[in-house]
């Protein structure tokens, strides 16, 4: 461990100046990211030890929140519960996702096929998700389809409408070079316009993935015995606002989580891509 250490202040010793001031840069880009999340503790932790702004009814102290978390960590009730939520959301959204890009492409790629398709989709984005509630009921009945089919819901118009755009906005001079190459329709889509279209498909899985968390909830509503969305109505019903605090705060992290996951899989995809990143 010694011996690694040594030779990392030796890499560092050698660097050039603007690969110093670059790892500096991360250092402190990694502390400014959990500057908001202590603020927010702390102010959490004065409005209800120090100040008493709320009573414990109204907002439980995050050491009273810390405590339930533990005990039901020590229970086995949480894994159980997230184990639930994660199995709903990955199916839903993968299922979700799958029929957008379906969708996504043949709309993209076919002005015809958007004539026929996107009016409708467009118009069935805008129901909210607790109207499908009665009919998923009605249809698929208590079991865990309607579940599945609201997180998919709830994945499918931001992978969509993402993919589409990615698509339109291919460079028009590109593609009239595939054509003077000869290239086939299946070939031009394959070698110009998905390679066009990544970055926003990418953003799209992201975002849908996000949707599928907040659909996570409405979904869960539908005769559920456990989940994270079952927990926080069952705290509510208790009227346990700790319960509540706890299931709030797992889906933040589990929704982080997911997404550092996919942004992790976004660089990976366009790390051939020569665009700015910030400063």
């Amino acid at each position: 461990m010694g011996d690694m250490t040594l030779a990392n202040s030796r890499v560092l010793a050698g660097a050039s100046p603007e690969a110093k001031r670059a790892g500096t840069r991360l250092v402190v880009r990694r502390w400014l990211a959990l500057l908001v999340p202590a603020g927010l503790l702390l102010a959490w932790f004065l409005a209800t030890d120090v100040l008493r702004i709320f009573s414990p009814n109204q907002l439980p102290s995050p050491g009273q929140t810390l405590r339930t978390a533990l005990d039901m960590i020590a229970s086995g009730d949480l894994f159980r519960h997230i184990g639930a939520s994660v199995g709903h959301v990955l199916l839903g959204f993968s299922i979700g996702a799958a029929i957008a890009l379906i969708a996504g492409a043949l709309v993209g790629l076919s002005r015809s096929v958007e004539a026929v398709v996107d009016p409708t989709l467009q118009a069935l984005r805008n129901i909210p998700s607790l109207a499908w509630v009665p009919f998923l009921l009605l249809w698929l009945g208590i079991d865990e389809a309607p579940k599945i089919t609201l997180i998919a819901i709830g994945a499918f118009f931001p992978v969509y409408l993402n993919l589409v755009s990615g698509i339109r906005q291919a460079d028009r001079k590109l593609v009239e070079v595939g054509y003077v190459f000869g290239f086939r329709s299946f070939e031009l889509v394959r070698r110009i316009v998905l390679p066009s279209a990544s970055p926003y498909l990418l953003a799209g899985l992201r975002i849908g993935f996000g949707q599928a968390w907040l659909f996570l909830v409405a979904a869960e509503l539908i005769a559920s015995t456990r989940g994270l969305g079952f927990m926080l109505i069952d705290g509510q019903n208790s009227a346990r606002p700790d319960i509540m605090l706890v299931s709030i705060l797992t889906l933040a992290l589990l929704g982080k989580l997911s997404n550092s996951a996919l942004r992790a899989v976004e660089w990976w995809a366009l790390h051939w891509a020569d665009v700015f990143q910030g400063r």
